[in-house]
């Protein structure tokens, strides 16, 4: 099992699914692809320049959508037989690619790697380059350890904050995971996180753009975008993911 490629897929509802993907190009500075599926629901956010994508988005039928992941391998059927070996379960089998949900309930998707390797650059400052899973505290110890074990070369360890367990994929892949221990029990949900070099000035722009502060966290603000989606602004080094070093 080889993943050779990652990219966090954008989920919002099929209403405001135009003001999220315009919202997203515009942040991402990428261009459309053409829409895709029965009812034009899937849609690429194209990185200009010659980069390979790394960000899908779609629009779904019901409820209030989030973030998941698509993992690009290079051979499908054994990813999934590795998933569902450390408990995750098939949540739909395609023709080439399968759905997937994880122990705690997240959502991802094995989908064949059809050679991209260019991972697109930092954009005024900043990268979205993060899929954060929020995760209820009796689900927690049993998601870390699922991701843990089924990312092989990834490097996992504690975050910043006890809460908090990062996995850091091989150099040259684009999304990286971030496990976020809930205060609370409710359902697992996920979110996109952007590492930014000069927050304000990203929140700004955002703002610009249609989006709305929610709140501010120990080096991390809380926003909305156009179409009603939670997403994070983070004090890390677009460049490497890391923390940054005035953030504390």
């Amino acid at each position: 099992m080889s993943i050779r490629w990652t990219y966090a897929f954008i989920d919002r509802p099929a209403g405001s699914f135009a003001r999220a993907h315009a919202f997203w190009s515009a942040v991402t500075d990428t261009e459309l692809s053409e829409f895709r599926g029965e009812r034009g629901e899937f849609v690429t956010l194209v990185p200009r320049g010659g980069a390979d994508a790394c960000v899908k988005a779609q629009g779904v039928d019901s409820g209030a959508g989030g973030a998941h992941l698509d993992f690009a391998v290079t051979d499908v059927p054994e990813f999934v037989k590795a998933a569902l070996g450390r408990g995750a379960r098939l949540a739909a089998g395609h023709e080439g690619w399968a759905v997937l949900c994880s122990p705690a309930g997240q959502l991802f998707c094995a989908v064949p790697w059809h050679g991209e390797s260019a991972r697109p650059p930092v954009v005024r400052g900043s990268r979205l380059d993060q899929v954060c899973v929020d995760v209820p505290p009796s689900r927690y110890d049993a998601e870390v350890a699922f991701w843990s074990g089924l990312l092989e070369g990834w490097a996992a360890a504690p975050g910043s904050l006890p809460e908090f367990h990062v996995l850091r994929p091989p150099a040259g892949l684009p999304v990286r995971i971030l496990l976020q221990r809930l205060g609370e029990e409710r359902p697992t949900t996920a979110h996109l996180d952007l590492a930014c070099a000069d927050i304000p000035a990203t929140r700004a722009r955002h703002e610009e753009l249609g989006a709305v502060f929610v709140s501010q966290g120990a080096h991390w603000t809380v926003m909305r975008d156009p179409a009603g989606g939670m997403y994070c602004l983070t004090a890390r080094d677009p460049e490497t993911g890391g923390l940054a070093a005035n953030a504390s």
